[in-house]
C-alpha cells in the first residue's frame, strides 16, 4: 500500500504544481521520475514523450500511466493516473465556480504572464538537457534540424513526423550495420 501511496503522491505533486500541459511538465517529470526517484531513465522519458505525441491523451497522463504500470502493474498505472489528474479536476472545478471573478482580476493576469515566461525557460532547459542525451550521432543532429524546419514551416501532422523519424532511425542503424559488415 505504501508504494501505491508514493506513486499517487508523486504524480499528485507533479499534476498540482505544473501548468501548461505535458511539455511544461517535462522538467518536473525529469526531476521527480529520473533524477529523484530513478523510476525511469532519461531515454524512457524521451520515449514516453515521443509515444505521447502519437497516442491519444495527455503526455503527462500517459507517462504517469506508464510509470505506474511499470512499478506496480495495472493498479499502479491507475493510481498514478489518478494522482496526475486529480489536481487538474479540482483546479478546473474551482475555476469554473469562480470564472467571472478570475476573468476580471488583473493581478492574476499579470501573474500568469510571469508563470508563462518561467515555464518557457524551464522547458528550454529540459529540451537542451534531453538533446544532449539524444544526439548520439551526426545523423541524429542533422535529422533533428531537418524535422525542426519541417515542423515549423509546414502543417505536416506531428504523428507523421514521429513515424518518419522512427523509420529513419531504423534505416540509419541498418545502414550502419551493413557498412560495418563490409
Amino acid at each position: 500500500m505504501k508504494e501505491y501511496m508514493e506513486l499517487f503522491w508523486v504524480f499528485l505533486r507533479i499534476g498540482g504544481l505544473t501548468f501548461g500541459g505535458g511539455l511544461s511538465m517535462l522538467p518536473m517529470l525529469k526531476f521527480e521520475l529520473v533524477e529523484k526517484k530513478q523510476w525511469i531513465s532519461e531515454e524512457e522519458l524521451l520515449d514516453c514523450y515521443a509515444i505521447g505525441q502519437c497516442t491519444p491523451g495527455i503526455i503527462a497522463v500517459n507517462t504517469a500511466t506508464y510509470v505506474g504500470y511499470k512499478r506496480k502493474g495495472i493498479v499502479g498505472g491507475v493510481v498514478s493516473t489518478l494522482g496526475m489528474v486529480v489536481p487538474s479536476l479540482l483546479i478546473i472545478t474551482v475555476i469554473a465556480l469562480f470564472l467571472e471573478q478570475f476573468m476580471d482580476n488583473k493581478w492574476l493576469g499579470h501573474a500568469l504572464k510571469g508563470v508563462r515566461a518561467v515555464v518557457c525557460a524551464l522547458m528550454l532547459n529540459t529540451v537542451v538537457a534531453l538533446a544532449k542525451k539524444s544526439f548520439v550521432s551526426m545523423f541524429c543532429v542533422v535529422w533533428c534540424a531537418l524535422i525542426l524546419v519541417v515542423a515549423v514551416c509546414t502543417n505536416i501532422p506531428t504523428i507523421l513526423l514521429v513515424v518518419l523519424s522512427g523509420a529513419a532511425g531504423i534505416l540509419s542503424v541498418l545502414y550502419g550495420e551493413r557498412r560495418k559488415s563490409r
